[in-house]
């Protein structure tokens, strides 16, 4: 029973993980969509003598196509494009939270309301 629950919360743990190409287990990449315990084999044994930046590499390796490189990509939402994304959203928050809190400050001071620009 208790290998079950173990079992179980590893596969759970792939549903909400990214995985990184170049350190994944074989379990880790077994768990894309496509990519049996060969094709994780060759992914091992790919990037024993190269790196893998992005998805697009292993289009390298024999056997693997646009649409292993794509399912790939779904299991890994995460690019440069996202996380900048990520990164000017917070940038955006942190001003807001800071100009309400300077507001809030000088409405003490002042008693009156700041005009929002």
């Amino acid at each position: 029973m208790k290998k079950i629950v173990v079992f179980l919360v590893f596969c759970c743990s792939f549903l909400f993980a990214q995985i990184n190409l170049q350190t994944a287990s074989k379990e880790e990449l077994m768990g894309i969509k496509g990519i049996g315990e060969k094709k994780a084999e060759q992914i091992i044994e790919y990037r024993k003598t190269n790196t893998i930046n992005n998805p697009e590499d292993l289009k390298n390796i024999k056997g693997f196509g646009d649409s292993i490189v794509g399912n790939v990509k779904e299991a890994n939402p995460i690019s440069k494009e996202n996380i900048n994304k990520k990164v000017e959203e917070k940038k955006e928050e942190k001003k807001k939270e800071l100009n309400n809190a300077v507001d809030k400050k000088i409405e003490k001071t002042t008693g009156s309301l700041v005009p929002k620009l």
